[in-house]
């Protein structure tokens, strides 16, 4: 079982920056995709960002250009670096690692992280 603990959830400005973290209770290398999650007040949670394990990323339309996903040297952490914040990205962030079994895929999650953006 894979567990996964976020932690980065602050309060930050307009036009601020944040840098989530994800570690992963073992090495990501049993994981094929790991990625960033937000579910805004009242809304459906959805994809924000997305790297696979031979590094290839993907991001949602609205933070392409702000946000960075990357996976930490010691290869059980997930970072996503955020830039100029706007209000509309608060929301609470989920990590997420998703594997291959063969005959489909088994997902984990992590309990959230909380990011406001408000002056």
């Amino acid at each position: 079982q894979v567990q996964l603990v976020e932690s980065g959830g602050v309060l930050v400005q307009p036009r601020g920056s944040l840098i989530l973290s994800c570690a992963f209770s073992r090495s990501i290398f049993s994981i094929n995709v790991m990625g960033w999650y937000l579910q805004a007040p009242g809304k459906e949670r959805e994809m924000v960002a997305t790297v696979t394990t031979d590094g290839r990323t993907n991001y949602a339309d609205p933070v392409k250009g702000r946000a960075t996903i990357s996976i930490g040297t010691a290869k059980n952490t997930v970072y996503l670096q955020m830039n100029s914040l706007r209000p509309d990205d608060t929301a609470v962030y989920y990590c997420n690692g998703a594997k291959w079994t063969g005959t489909g895929w088994s997902d984990y999650w992590g309990q959230g992280t909380r990011a406001t953006v408000s002056s």
